[in-house]
């Protein structure tokens, strides 16, 4: 009622729309109403990952029927399921460590154990091993952009990703069909500014939780996914490459953040610009 009555009268506050997260990396995400903010990035998102014979991580990029992988974070553990075959996993305790890579990184993770990575098998159509983050890994967000020693989940390379509602609104009146945000697997959309408007933010502050804007997100091929069917649409990526396409030649698409470990967001929160 608030924000009907602001926008009324022609004033726009913004706020957080919504927040999402990502327990398995690359499955399907999930609404939240709140989260805390841990050391690597929003509680429960991204510890979970899947990884091939070489212990390379797998992504939608190259396994799009990732995009039919739900997880859900249950006691202790993690819920799967594929459809409707369903499996729940225990969070491994084995002391046992082995070293996964993920992008440039090579970093400790916990095996989830032969059952699971059968079912995975089945699902795929090769082999497979879900991982977990244990406590102890320091994943080092990279020092480019992290002045204070910042680390994150598997996550691509930061805790979090921001996108503004409006800039799903400028991509939307260039496609023939619109799409939603789940193809670019934010963790905060905020509304009530311009699109793209995160483009110009170096410092925010959303609810009483600061935030560092890192750096732009540079797109892959995974917001062409249908985050259900996996179907590939080459259209969106087209539409974004036609004016989101920096000096580089990559497509940017939101802002990375960085933040000291604490606090919580809730939907609703006020965003306020510091710089």
């Amino acid at each position: 009622m608030l924000e009907a009555t602001l926008k009324r009268y022609g004033v726009m506050r913004m706020f957080l729309q919504s927040i999402h997260i990502y327990p398995l990396k690359s499955g399907r995400g999930l609404d939240v109403d709140s989260v805390e903010l841990d050391r690597f990035g929003p509680r429960g998102d991204r510890r979970w990952m899947l990884v091939d014979e070489a212990g390379r991580f797998v992504s939608q990029r190259e396994e799009a029927a990732m995009t039919r992988l739900s997880a859900e974070p249950i006691a202790e553990g993690l819920r799967l399921a594929a459809d409707a075959d369903v499996i729940e996993v225990a969070i491994p305790t084995d002391e046992k460590l082995l070293f996964v890579d993920i992008w440039e990184d090579r970093v400790p993770a916990r095996d989830a154990g032969a059952e699971v990575a059968g079912w995975l098998e089945q699902v795929f159509g090769r082999p497979l091993r879900l991982v977990y983050m244990g406590e102890e890994c320091q994943r080092h967000v990279d020092g480019r952009y992290a002045s204070q020693g910042e680390t994150v989940s598997f996550a691509d390379g930061f805790p979090l990703l921001l996108i503004s509602a409006g800039a799903l609104d400028e991509l939307n009146s260039r496609l023939s069909q619109p799409v939603s945000l789940d193809r670019f697997r934010p963790n905060l959309i905020v509304e009530g500014c311009e699109p793209h408007a995160e483009d110009g933010w170096r410092r925010i502050r959303v609810g009483s939780v600061e935030f560092e804007v890192a750096k732009p997100c540079a797109r892959c091929v995974v917001p062409s996914l249908d985050q259900r069917s996996g179907e590939k649409h080459p259209e969106i990526l087209r539409a974004l490459a036609g004016y989101r396409r920096g000096e580089d030649r990559q497509v940017y698409f939101g802002q990375n953040l960085l933040y000291q470990p604490g606090g919580r967001l809730a939907v609703g929160d006020s965003v306020e610009v510091l710089g």
